[in-house]
């Protein structure tokens, strides 16, 4: 997936086409082999306003090469987006390519057909519109972004980013796009699986107190931790805690507290040597079976065939 390519359009927004740009656009050598990274636009294309135009050698006609097409958001869902970008997005997902739609950016993937049939989201003031529009899209209303394998979609804004983290995790590794979010000064990893919009806590220091709470666990995910534990150092019953937490937080204690375990075990995996079973002793899952299981079923493979794609050193 080296060639991506930034599909931009009149009407398209700022925000997210920078945040694509950022990522994929700039190689900041934090590993052998970056992306090869053009923004394909018709002549005289301008941002949303109107106040920003592009200037690219490259035309729709380019994402015929490309690996990954990424189609930021658009200004006014309401209108018709372009027909040749509706065309060459079309093509590219015949082709094979990786589609990649940001905020509102999925109507142009759902007007070209590739969301038929398949969940996708966008931000959440429009995700009713989009489910109307195209009734053939499974709209999700809930995630900061979904991943379809070839067809990827993402919430408004920052979960822009979020989606474009996660493409770099898949393609390089967790240590590499931890360091590229270093870098760039935002959060590391939000799963896609977490609330779009976050209802503030109804007590003011809610928030303070499960931020003390997250740093305290995430010092501890070595140990046998369980959420009467988390409820406990909040003194809270098990049940307060729960629905509390997601309110804040838009997941679970425990589901946080097991995806927590597997980030820790992802970054093990790429950065020791440490055996599996070592590895699960040191991110609180007991036995390597009980973190194969987990990992398996958040990622997809086992700790090593993860290890195998993704180390960031040689095997001493």
């Amino acid at each position: 997936m080296r060639s991506v390519m930034l599909a931009v359009y009149d009407g398209a927004m700022l925000f997210e086409a920078a945040a694509a740009c950022e990522v994929f656009g700039v190689d900041r050598e934090l590993t052998d082999g970056w992306y090869d990274f053009r923004v394909c636009a018709p002549p005289q294309a301008r941002l949303t306003g109107g106040w920003l135009r592009v200037d690219t050698p490259y035309g729709f006609e380019a994402l015929a090469d490309a690996d990954t097409v990424i189609v930021p958001a658009c200004g006014d869902v309401e209108a018709e987006p372009p027909a040749d970008l509706v065309d060459a997005v079309r093509a590219a997902h015949d082709r094979g390519a990786r589609l990649v739609s940001l905020c509102t950016g999925a109507f142009v993937l759902a007007v070209a057909g590739v969301l038929d049939g398949r969940r996708a989201t966008t931000h959440w003031e429009h995700t009713a519109v989009l489910a109307a529009r195209h009734p053939r899209v499974r709209v999700d209303p809930d995630v900061l972004f979904i991943d379809e394998g070839t067809v990827l979609t993402s919430a408004g804004k920052a979960a822009g980013m979020d989606l474009c983290l996660h493409i770099v995790t898949a393609d390089h590794g967790a240590a590499v796009a931890n360091e590229l979010a270093r870098r760039l000064v935002v959060p590391a990893r939000r799963a896609g699986g977490q609330a779009q919009f976050i209802a503030v806590p109804a007590v003011d220091d809610t928030g303070h107190a499960f931020a003390e709470l997250l740093h305290w666990v995430s010092g501890r995910l070595h140990e046998p931790l369980t959420v009467p534990d988390l409820a406990r150092e909040v003194n809270m019953s098990t049940r307060n805690l729960t629905r509390r937490f997601a309110a804040a937080t838009g997941t679970t204690p425990l589901r946080w507290l097991h995806t927590q375990r597997v980030h820790r075990a992802q970054e093990l995996l790429e950065t020791t040597d440490d055996s599996v079973e070592l590895i699960a002793a040191r991110t609180g899952m007991g036995t390597a079976a009980t973190l194969r299981r987990h990992f398996n079923r958040a990622l997809g493979v086992p700790p090593d065939v993860y290890r195998r794609t993704f180390r960031s050193h040689p095997a001493s």
